[in-house]
């Protein structure tokens, strides 16, 4: 099957999954509700007094007057919108009601003044109270046209239930037809008389356009209904993009895209208005594609989209100029001379045609012509933004000083005051700003007025530039001697801006922003806050920057010690110099690699330079606290080819030990650098850092580059993969600096949810690395924040079951590589299905080094602890969606995203925190109040985490541990004691709580004896968990029994 068939059979598929099924039962309670609309609305007394007293704060905020007047029942009461089209989608399932007003309910000149808008509402509000009083409503509540306060409408949640529908509702929109001579609404007219400069009165074209539309919609409604009708697959085209739309909340808004126009662009390039760019041969995803296309290439934009509904080409020269000069984006019916596009504002057309421009590229790069990131992944803020800024507007913003509602409403004044200035503010730092108000939410009372709707936070999304420009420190403004900009320069930054002289000689204004390496990412945050602070006279508490949040996980006190990673190279760079420099080993080294993560910026925490780990001298007392344990950093180190060495592979490694003594040796003899030796590697110790040496010997470096890792001796091949992936790894982050940020923030996740013994670290970065390799239909993340969602989602939502995934780090994977990479995964997932029993891993991870998953996923994870990870993930994804883009949470509430549940363990061993390797690492204390307790421990007084500062050097480095965690003991002797008892889960880079969960008893085995069983297994599983307590003797705190184990039934 071709990618292209492949992705019409998904798009099938999905058609299926989300067209909505017009069953008898559905189509019976839509017309049993508007049968009691209509029965409710009948029951309104005709000629009825309406006055402002119905929704006096409304009436009050907007300025109207002359609103009062007598009712009269709707000239009619017509279902629309997608219902009546059959273009339904789910999960929303939402009917449109339209209500036409007649024409006796207004003046001829309610066109001003907000008139209109407030008999409107006024039409609604007694509707909307006989409908409360009615027995086919179970609630009726106020919602928003497009996020229009000023154009309120009803929605209604109907009293009878069908369960497979339970957030079904009815919107009731009301309309006019033929009420205003519509050449009073041309959109250089003011009707609004307070708007004006002097004495010349302002043009109102977004108020004239509010009040013409509902003039409109229905005959709107109409044509575009006809234009659908009976072609099946254009539907099908047009929920396509209804669900791709969807999936991306920035474009799918009040400014942006709506169901109604993206039915009306459909209907356009579907008629002689958009030259018939569609034809009955096509199918609905060929549909889908060329309005893709037309949305993100065509330059008919530019002089404005013209819909002729009656299929008659009308000239409108003059109209369209005027259009184009009032609003941003022109989609002009031509019969009513009507704006479609009124609403949408550049920013957000801008955001649309990028969207579209990434959907074509998905179909051209992607597996399976894009369809999953095209149709599957969502697309919202705090995912896609690097960084998220939220605003509590409340009460704040000096717009409503002049009126809620003018020709705009004062909300979306708001929104281009604060774009105008994040774009002033940043310039080249961000590729893209996005900022929007969605102000207005369904219920609340609009009687009390519309001063309510600045309760929601004022959101800005920013897509950062490159590094080295969104994260630089200084920004240089106009030269001195230019006085009116210098002075602009100064008005806008304030007491930021000074003037400098700079290494080329030049004298400019300028902004600073000071901080420590390690603090770059708050840049974005120091300037938002002051810009806004400044501008917007709001306090830091009613600004809140998402960037830092999560920094505490990574942190020392108060330092990251990622800022000791130029004293980790230099100290490695010496290492390397003096081992090339050696000439009395019998074969000369030709290179010298580092291993360990610390080296390629991934290390959760890397080491800081030991007081203890120097050839000379040493001072305790700079230091408060020194480390009783330091953990090597692995080097891979190559020598000159010969064909002397021994061919049997244990000789081989004594003769590579041989070397490794010779080396510490020389490096003794002729630095003074202290060395330990052992059978495996030997350990140097040089400027506060102590380096573990390993020899990959030529033989597996030839055999692993032919592809036969298998037969290659266990650690030359080991040596050679982890060198391939240490070499990959650290040019991918020199590609991407916020590639380490991620990767250390995503394993301290893996950690401190216990998952330590399931994905290996270099799992972690393959998985992050993925996302800055394959990020559509994102770009690469920008933000440490940022990347942890999209990595916790990618664990979530990734189909590990039927896809392997590729990391094509430095991109030399041929078709034919994928092909063979294919071929392993259906070999892969064939074993695993004819071996049912087994407990088989079900992460298949490639690369160009390991087509075959074999070198971190062959073992772990399985498929039930996949699931369980995929769980973790999913909730944790959905907590920090939240944190970044609804609540204003405290820090404790960031902490929860490193908290993980110890009651969704068997059983829960806690240890003492002051006899781990590093308690400084330890995030949160572990306790645990439920359960049985079973055993408690006291702290062995033989290990001690710290140094004392006492004796000399020597004396010093004979007290330090090198290369010791008492946890990876404690583990190691649980494996070994219990291989099949249980499973043991804990954090390896700073937890105090070991979990261990059952394996499954077979009952075939035991006698049934009732009760007396039942006590019998309690003692022996009380006995486990009392020599696991015995076993961990001085380092185990207390055991606490939470599940017994279930029974497992035997195989018939």
């Amino acid at each position: 099957m071709s990618s292209a068939d492949r992705l019409d059979f998904k798009a099938n598929e999905l058609l299926k999954d989300v067209q909505f099924d017009y069953s008898p039962e559905f189509t019976q309670l839509v017309n049993d509700t508007v049968s009691g609309i209509k029965a409710s609305i009948d029951g309104i007394p005709e000629d009825s007094q309406i006055t402002a007293d119905v929704v006096p704060g409304f009436i009050r905020d907007i300025g109207a007057d002359k609103v009062e007047f007598r009712f009269k029942k709707p000239s009619s009461i017509e279902i629309g919108g997608s219902y009546a089209m059959r273009c339904m989608v789910k999960p929303d399932i939402t009917v449109d009601l339209f209500i036409r007003m007649p024409k006796e309910c207004f003046h001829e000149k309610d066109y001003l003044n907000y008139r209109y808008h407030g008999k409107r509402c006024l039409y609604l509000g007694i509707i909307k109270k006989h409908l409360n009083l009615s027995s086919i409503a179970d609630r009726v509540e106020w919602s928003y046209f497009q996020n229009e306060v000023r154009k309120p409408l009803l929605i209604l949640y109907p009293a009878a239930k069908l369960a497979e529908l339970p957030g079904f509702c009815m919107r009731i929109i009301p309309t006019v037809t033929s009420v205003f001579d519509v050449t009073k609404l041309s959109l250089q007219r003011n009707n609004i008389r307070a708007l004006n400069e002097g004495d010349a009165l302002q043009p109102t074209p977004k108020y004239n356009i509010s009040i013409l539309e509902d003039h409109c919609i229905e005959g709107t409604y109409e044509f575009i209904k006809k234009t659908f009708s009976g072609w099946k697959e254009l539907g099908a085209a047009l929920i396509l993009l209804k669900v791709w739309a969807r999936q991306r909340s920035s474009i799918y808004t009040h400014d942006g895209l709506n169901g109604f126009l993206i039915s009306a662009i459909v209907a356009y390039l579907a008629t002689k208005s958009g030259k018939n760019r569609f034809n009955s041969s096509m199918s609905a995803m060929q549909m889908f594609r060329v309005t893709m296309d037309f949305i993100a290439t065509s330059k008919v934009w530019d002089s404005g989209l013209i819909f002729h509904p009656q299929g008659k080409s009308k000239v409108l020269t003059e109209e369209m100029k005027k259009a184009m000069s009032s609003f941003p984006v022109v989609m002009l019916d031509s019969s009513s001379g009507i704006n479609f596009a009124s609403r949408m504002t550049k920013n957000a057309f801008l955001e649309l045609r990028s969207e579209a421009a990434l959907a074509l590229t998905c179909f051209n790069k992607c597996r399976d012509s894009g369809f999953d990131e095209l149709f599957m992944s969502k697309l919202d803020f705090p995912a896609k933004y690097d960084y998220c800024i939220r605003l509590n507007l409340k009460g704040a913003s000096k717009e409503y000083k002049t009126g809620f509602c003018l020709d705009d409403e004062c909300w979306r004044l708001v929104e281009q005051e604060v774009l105008a200035l994040m774009h002033e503010a940043f310039d080249d730092r961000a590729k893209f700003i996005r900022v929007l108000w969605r102000n207005t939410i369904s219920g609340g009372s609009l009687e009390s007025g519309v001063s309510m709707f600045d309760r929601e936070p004022l959101f800005i999304g920013i897509l950062a530039a490159a590094p080295e420009k969104a994260l630089r420190v200084v920004d240089i403004g106009p030269n001195a001697d230019n006085k009116d900009e210098a002075v602009k320069f100064r008005k806008f930054w304030g007491d930021k801006a000074e003037l400098r002289r700079f290494k080329d000689g030049r004298i400019a204004e300028s902004t600073v922003w000071v901080c420590k390496p390690w603090e770059r990412h708050l840049i974005i945050k120091k300037i938002s806050e002051h810009i806004l602070g400044r501008h917007l006279s709001l306090s830091k508490e009613n600004i809140t920057t998402v960037a830092d949040q999560l920094d505490f996980s990574l942190l020392y006190g108060a330092e990251d010690p990622i800022a000791f990673s130029a004293s980790l190279m230099e100290a490695f760079d010496i290492l390397s110099k003096r081992l090339r420099l050696l000439s009395d080993i019998p074969l000369k080294i030709t290179s010298v690699q580092p291993l360990d993560p610390a080296f390629r910026h991934t290390s959760v925490f890397p080491p800081e330079p030991h007081p203890v780990a120097v050839e000379k001298g040493v001072n305790l007392k700079k230091k408060q606290l020194t480390s009783t344990c330091l953990q090597p950093l692995e080097v891979m180190i190559q020598l000159e080819g010969s064909g002397n060495w021994p061919k049997d592979d244990i000789a081989l490694e004594k003769t590579k030990s041989a070397f490794l003594l010779k080396i510490g040796e020389s490096l003794q003899n002729l630095w003074g650098m202290t060395c330990n030796a052992t059978e495996e590697d030997v350990v140097v110790f040089t400027s506060g850092y102590a380096f573990s040496l390993r020899i990959l010997h030529e033989r597996g470096l030839r055999q692993a580059g032919s592809n036969q890792t298998r037969h290659v001796p266990s650690t030359d091949s080991s040596l050679y993969i982890r060198g391939q992936h240490s070499s990959m790894i650290n040019g991918l982050q020199g590609l991407y600096p916020i590639f380490g940020p991620v990767v250390r923030l995503a394993k301290r996740w893996v950690a401190a949810h216990l998952f330590s013994s399931l994905l290996r670290e270099e799992v972690v970065e393959l998985l992050v690395a993925h996302l800055f390799l394959k990020p559509m239909p994102f770009c690469a993340p920008g933000s440490r924040i940022t990347g942890l969602l999209r990595f916790l989602r990618l664990l979530s939502e990734y189909d590990w079951t039927f896809s392997p995934l590729i990391i094509d780090i430095n991109g030399d994977l041929t078709p034919q590589d994928e092909k063979e990479i294919n071929d392993n995964f259906m070999v892969n997932r064939k074993s695993n299905e004819e071996k049912p029993g087994i407990m088989s891993p079900s992460m298949f991870l490639a690369t160009s080094y390991d087509k075959t998953s074999e070198a971190w996923t062959r073992l772990s994870p399985t498929t039930t602890e996949l699931k369980r990870i995929a769980a973790y993930a999913r909730s944790s994804a959905s907590y920090l969606t939240k944190l970044i883009s609804q609540d204003n949470f405290d820090s404790s509430r960031w902490e929860c995203i490193f908290r993980t549940p110890l009651n969704n363990y068997d059983a829960v061993v806690l240890l003492h925190r002051d006899k781990l390797a590093y308690p400084q690492r330890l995030l949160f204390p572990s306790e645990l109040n439920q359960g049985k307790h079973v055993v408690s421990g006291k702290p062995s007084k033989s290990f001690h985490p710290f140094l004392l500062p006492k004796g000399n050097l020597g004396k010093l480095k004979e007290n330090l541990l090198v290369n010791f965690d008492p946890l990876k003991y404690f583990i190691g002797d649980l494996e070994k004691e219990f291989p099949n008892t249980f499973k043991v889960w804990y954090d390896s880079i700073g937890g105090d709580a070991v979990g261990l969960m059952w394996e499954r008893l077979d009952s075939s085995k035991k006698r049934k004896r009732g009760d007396e069983e039942t006590d019998e297994e309690e003692k022996d599983i009380m006995d486990v968990l009392k020599n696991v307590g015995s076993i961990g003797k001085g380092f185990v705190r207390s055991v606490h029994l939470l599940k017994a184990p279930k029974q497992q039934q035997p195989t018939k």
